[in-house]
Formats: structure tokens, sequence, C-alpha cells
């Protein structure tokens, strides 16, 4: 490994991270919220630390190999949502601690959502445009919008892409070469923003949750997240926005490039995917409107039920209602359900929809294995036979992922928290959803010091998908 080329690429890559205070600086101006000065700040300390890693290192130029784009990825988006947390600490309001803005920090560019903030009606609306711009940048990751500028530097991206994009399939891009990969995303990314802006909020909300709608963030610039407006037709709209931005977007390209919209129904993560949120919402509205939860008003349970649902289930984080007051194991379901996720290659979380797929295939396949012994059977999605290295990887990944999530849990429980409030919080932190049950069902203000880090790792975990940082604790990684 070349660490001079690290360097260089990384303080590049801050550099390019702190022209995006320069937004949240306009927005202070336009309603003269006086906190423009903590972005100017955060901006200025941002980019000079970016230019005195970059300056020493400006001549190293190399091909970027795979361990590179490991140690890359996991050190920028450590880079970055500590530098991220600048303007929240030094912004009078809300004036937050050194662990509460760096947790607020990563929260958003991991798009997941969870907050330690209250009264986010009332904060200055720079700060309000701030936290929903980090979960659009982190939506699909600042590592792929900047490999379409990196090949003009000379600096190959491929490696990024690999170690940057969620899902077990990874070597599946959009279009042959990763510059085109990167403008597609964000061609999609665009499409999807102005359509959601088109919807009929306010500019400034309408921005705002477009932007954490399609990073499948959750942030949202009112504590009522979107139940402040009150709106089937908006409610509607972000449902639908949920479901296109947890699907695959390379299966949206493939799509788009060859006008058939019968990649959708032969994609078997797309068909798993559709009728596996269609039997939850049956559920959760039956529920719903027997158990007279809402008064036996069929239209509220209705709403309400679709889009936490789908909310829930794609790891989004949004709220129209509490569904942890819901009545019997509705709360536990959908939790559950944001286990399984989006799926690969969209900016949600989760354990992804494909593997989910795969494990319960290699169940079945072992099960007919028991009834004859003898014989030989596949694993295939669709038409395509999984490999012996994938199903490993998958199972791989499973067990790594209750490992730390086990490991997880008895650290937060060591710091007192209750059981119910300790294994959701590090559920919601590791599938990068957002809300949890107990305790954390509203926010994470109030958890110990210890109990933040270790969700803020969690969060990491889940968005890097666990062994983009494990491979760094291996000797083999750093032997030459």
């Amino acid at each position: 490994m070349s660490f001079l080329v690290i360097l260089r690429i990384v303080g590049l890559l801050l550099m390019l991270f702190s022209l995006t205070m320069v937004p949240p600086v306009v927005i202070s101006l336009i309603f003269d919220d006086a906190t423009w000065d903590a972005f100017v700040i955060g901006l200025g300390i941002t980019f000079v630390t970016g230019a005195l890693l970059y300056w020493p290192a400006r001549n190293a130029r190399r091909e970027l190999r795979t361990r590179d784009g490991f140690l890359i990825t996991v050190m920028f988006w450590s880079v970055l949502g500590l530098f991220g947390s600048l303007p929240l600490m030094l912004a009078a309001d809300p004036s937050l601690t050194f662990t509460d803005a760096v947790f607020e920090s990563f929260s958003g560019l991991t798009t997941t959502g969870a907050t330690i903030l209250t009264g986010i009606d009332l904060l200055p609306e720079s700060i309000r445009f701030y936290r929903q711009q980090l979960q659009w940048l982190g939506g699909m990751g600042i590592v792929v919008l900047a490999v379409a500028i990196l090949p003009t530097l000379g600096i190959g991206g491929m490696q990024l892409y690999r170690t940057e994009i969620p899902g077990p399939l990874k070597d599946s891009k959009l279009t042959p070469r990763i510059t085109e990969t990167a403008k597609a995303l964000w061609y999609i990314y665009a499409a999807l923003t102005l359509a959601y802006w088109l919807a009929g909020m306010s500019w400034f909300d309408a921005i705002g949750h477009s932007f954490s709608t399609v990073a499948i963030g959750g942030f949202s610039t009112h504590d009522a997240s979107i139940g402040y407006f009150d709106s089937a037709t908006i409610e509607l709209i972000c449902v639908f926005f949920m479901i296109v931005s947890s699907l695959s977007f390379g299966l949206h390209f493939a799509v788009w490039r060859e006008k058939r919209l019968r990649h959708y129904l032969v994609d078997p993560e797309f068909r798993f995917f559709i009728i596996f949120l269609a039997l939850l919402v049956t559920i959760t509205i039956a529920t719903l409107i027997l158990s007279g939860t809402y008064d036996y008003d069929d239209s509220l349970g209705l709403r309400h039920g679709l889009f936490e649902v789908v909310s829930v289930a794609t790891t989004t984080g949004f709220g129209v209602a509490d569904f942890t007051a819901w009545p019997g194991v509705l709360p536990f379901m959908l939790f559950i359900a944001a286990f399984v996720g989006a799926c690969s290659g969209s900016a949600g979380g989760g354990i992804k929809v494909i593997r989910i797929l795969l494990i319960l295939k290699q169940g079945l396949r072992e099960i007919h294995r028991l009834i004859h012994p003898n014989a030989v059977f596949s694993v295939k999605v669709g038409k395509m036979r999984i490999s012996g290295g994938v199903a490993e990887a998958v199972w791989g990944f499973f067990s790594a992922y209750m490992l730390l999530f086990v490991l997880m849990l008895m650290i937060l429980l060591a710091t007192g928290l209750d059981q119910v409030t300790a294994w959701s919080a590090v559920g919601s932190a590791l599938n990068n959803l957002g809300p949890g049950l107990g305790g954390v069902a509203e926010h994470y203000g109030d958890m110990p010091d210890l109990a933040k880090w270790t969700l803020v790792m969690a969060m990491m975990f889940g968005r890097l998908e666990i062994f983009t940082i494990l491979v760094l604790f291996t000797p083999a990684f750093w032997r030459r």
C-alpha cells in the first residue's frame, strides 16, 4: 500500500466535502438565522485539514489496489463523519456536545436517521437543511460521487466503488465504465429529487425531504416527520419514492436504458421484496382495522399502516404515527422487517433482500438433501446458479453480523439500558433504520456517551457492510 497516495486522495476528498458547507451558508443568509459563521468556520477547518493532507502527497500517483480501496473508504467515512460534526458543535443552536454532534453527523451520512435532537421545528433553517443534505450526500455514497471526478485526476475508482456499493454482487456495474456508472446513479438521484420537489410542499420542506427520501435516510425538517403535513397525497408520494429508492439502482438503470419494465418483473429480488412488503402491509392494516386502533376509522388505519410498513421495512425511518404503540406483535414485526432491509445496490440498509433470499434457498436445499441424500441440488436466483463462493460469503456475512450485534448489545446493556431499548438501538443502528423501541422510540438524546459511540460504530458497520471495516483488523491486510 502507498500511504502517500491514500493521504492524497483523502485530503482531496476532504477538500471537496468542505464545499458542501456552502449551501447551508446561503440558507442561513436567506433566512437570517445567524448561524452562517459556524458553517464558514467548519468549511475553513475542513478545507485546510484536507489541504495539509493533500499537499505533501500531491505528486504521489498510482493505480489503486483493492486494499487501498478498503482503507480509503473506511478512513474517508470516519473523517467525513468527524468533520461533518463541526457546524453542529460550533452553532449556538443546537449547541451540541462533541459526542452528540458526531452521533448526529454519522447518523446523517450513513442514512441511519437516528437523532439526538428535539425541537427540530425551532432549529435554525441552515441546521435543518444541513442535516438533510448530509443524508443526501451519504445516500449514494460520497465515494461513488467522487469516482466520477477522480479519474480526471489520474486516480482509478473501481476499488472504491466495490467497497462502497452495498450488497453481495458488487462486481455488477450499471455501465461498462465506472465514471458512467457514477453519473448514471446521480442522474437517477437528481430526477427523483426533482419529482419529489413537485409534490406540493414548501420549497424548503420539499427539497429537504427529497434529500432524505431518496437516500432512504429518514431525517425530517419537523419533529412530527411526514406526519407534520397530515396529507394522504404526500404520504402516497413518499411511499412510492421509498419503494423506488430501496430497489437496486442497477435495475432502474437497466429498465431506463432498454425501456423495458419487464426487467422488474423477472428480477427475483424485486419480486421477493414486493411480495414481502405486500404481506406485511396486509397483516398490519388488517390488525389495525380489526383492533379499532384508530377508533374504527379505516382510512387512517389504511394510510398509517401502509406508510409505516414501507418506511420501517425499507429502513427509511419516516413517521406518520407511533408504530411502537400499535397493538400485539405489530411493533416487533415491523422492526424485524428492517433486518431484511432494502435491495442490494440501493441506498437502503439491513441485511439486504438478496441475502435473505439466498439464505432461505440454501435452507430449503438442506431440507431437500435430508430427503434425498444422494441427490445434487444447486441454489438458483432466477436463472442464475449461485456459486459456492457467493453462498459462503452470504453465510459469513450473516455470522459476522450476528456476532457484532451480540457484542454491541452487551456493551449497551452494560451501560444500564433496558433490554428492549438496547437491542432495538443496536438493530436500528446496524440496519441504518433510525427509530427504535423503548427508550429510543422518539430520540437517542438520553443515552450514555458510551452507548452513543457504540451506535456510531454500528452505523458505520451497517453502512459499509461489516467486512469493509473488519478486514482492516486482520494481520493479513497489513502484510506486504
